[in-house]
């Protein structure tokens, strides 16, 4: 249910934020986004800075950049692709995730069906390749490389840190990551994109994460990265009802199929172990 609920926020707080990235560009969506959340889990939390060990320092380090790289990269594919399809694209780094865990032949076959799927929905067999946007999919790539990143690394600051601390220190980190990238767009911010700010960083940063953050204590990385395998229908949702979006018979074939694959892999998979949890 935590992961359930986090999906539906991170969603709908995408597509909220596609409205603003025209306006102030992804980098200046971005920074706003993370400035917003850092602030209030900064209120919030009232994080510990001293009496953590150099290791527990590295990992929440290596999640904030994370963190932070995979918002900028996802972000800015929005500006080429429509959120269903960049979503489901970046889904192939916690599915790849999901698979490299395991050593089941039936994962490495749904990894395969997944990539099969971003193809259709890409629409890689049916445009020119002058008219594809590479830009935008690559981007989406990166995406979930980052994103893949993420889930490794926040399991890892959610057992260093207690309760959101790590995930605290880590907005910081991102926000300081990203914020070279979006600082020449904030002379342009309004109230009205401060507003939207503000909705986009609770939706799809301070909700979530701190959801997914709980999540992962009781959810291994591979699970976890199955369950995600709903991002991209709602995502599709999102977009259709925020944004007017409307994907092709083709490109809902490629997200059927991404989810289809996801939930096989799922229906084979098994939660921790009670022991296993508890030594996380």
């Amino acid at each position: 249910m935590l992961v359930l609920a986090g999906i539906v926020s991170v969603q709908f707080g995408g597509a909220l934020a596609q409205t603003l990235i025209p306006v102030i560009g992804a980098g200046g969506s971005v920074v706003m986004r993370l400035l917003f959340a850092t602030v209030l889990l900064l209120a919030f939390v009232r994080p510990r800075w001293r009496g953590h060990s150099r290791g527990a320092w590295a990992t929440v380090t290596a999640f904030g950049v994370a963190l932070g790289l995979m918002n900028f990269t996802f972000y800015s594919s929005l500006a080429y692709l429509p959120i269903g399809v960049a979503v489901t694209i970046e889904f192939i780094g916690p599915l790849a995730l999901a698979a490299a865990l395991s050593r089941r032949l039936v994962d490495a076959v749904a990894v395969l069906a997944a990539a099969a799927g971003v193809v259709l929905i890409s629409e890689a067999l049916s445009t020119p390749l002058a008219d594809l946007e590479l830009t935008g999919i690559a981007l989406a790539l990166a995406a979930g490389g980052f994103w893949a990143g993420y889930i490794v690394l926040s399991g890892r600051t959610g057992a260093e840190f207690p309760r959101l601390e790590g995930l605290a220190i880590a907005m910081v980190v991102a926000t300081a990551v990203t914020l070279p990238l979006g600082v020449g767009s904030i002379p342009e911010w309004t109230g009205e994109t401060l507003v939207k700010g503000l909705g986009i960083a609770v939706l799809s940063s301070v909700l979530p994460y701190s959801l997914e953050l709980l999540a992962l204590r009781r959810l291994s990385a591979k699970v976890f990265g199955i369950l995600l395998s709903l991002e991209p229908a709602f995502a599709a949702l999102a977009g259709l009802i925020v944004l007017g979006q409307v994907l092709s018979p083709t490109q809902l074939a490629g997200m059927a199929l991404v989810v289809a694959a996801s939930a096989l892999v799922l229906g084979l998979g098994s939660r921790k172990d009670p022991a296993e949890s508890a030594a996380t």
